[in-house]
């Protein structure tokens, strides 16, 4: 069974080395739907949203992955690859004051939009309603694992490292985002 594992991360690390933007898309597509299932079944429902599911991982594929994928890349442009600790700094500080706060707000348009449907007046009034909590839990959280993420891993390892985390922040995202109270739009 330990070989099977070891070839799987050797084919998966060729699929990084040769076409890195397709193989770290998949990554988190599959990760934002693996998330997308633990928070159903958190929350309680019995029968899995195939639909919920799907753009779930529609959303990971189509763009934290790739969105993870260039950020990443100018980063590193931007601060030339340098890992000392004032680097490191700011480059958490701009991930932390740009990146974050959109990626939460995107996230939340999404969920009410398209993933549960609901009309943009809902929508509005949900973000308005808990997007600061969200963007605060953030800042308590990511800056450490940024800041991890710059100084310690590669930086074609940096969006699965990343997406590994995700995986957590999307299950807090799910439950936040729910809009259980309000009615689904026709």
């Amino acid at each position: 069974m330990g070989s099977i594992a070891k070839k799987g991360l050797q084919q998966y690390l060729i699929q990084l080395q040769r076409h890195p933007l397709r193989t770290k898309a998949i990554t988190a597509g599959v990760l934002s739907g693996i998330s997308d299932i633990v928070s159903q079944k958190l929350t309680g429902i019995q029968k899995l949203q195939l639909r919920r599911l799907v753009l779930k991982v529609l959303f990971g594929a189509a763009y934290l992955g790739p969105f993870g994928h260039f950020l990443h890349l100018i980063l590193d442009k931007i601060f030339k690859g340098k890992k000392d600790t004032k680097t490191v700094a700011k480059k958490v500080l701009v991930e932390q004051l740009t990146s974050s706060p959109w990626n939460n707000l995107l996230f939340m348009l999404y969920y009410g939009l398209v993933v549960e449907g609901r009309p943009w007046m809902h929508v509005k009034s949900k973000i308005k309603k808990d997007y600061l909590a969200v963007q605060y839990t953030s800042w308590t959280f990511w800056p450490v694992l940024g800041w991890i993420n710059h100084q310690y891993v590669p930086l074609q390892f940096r969006v699965i490292f990343h997406s590994l985390f995700a995986f957590c922040w999307g299950i807090f995202l799910n439950l936040r985002a729910r809009s259980v109270s309000l009615p689904k739009a026709k």
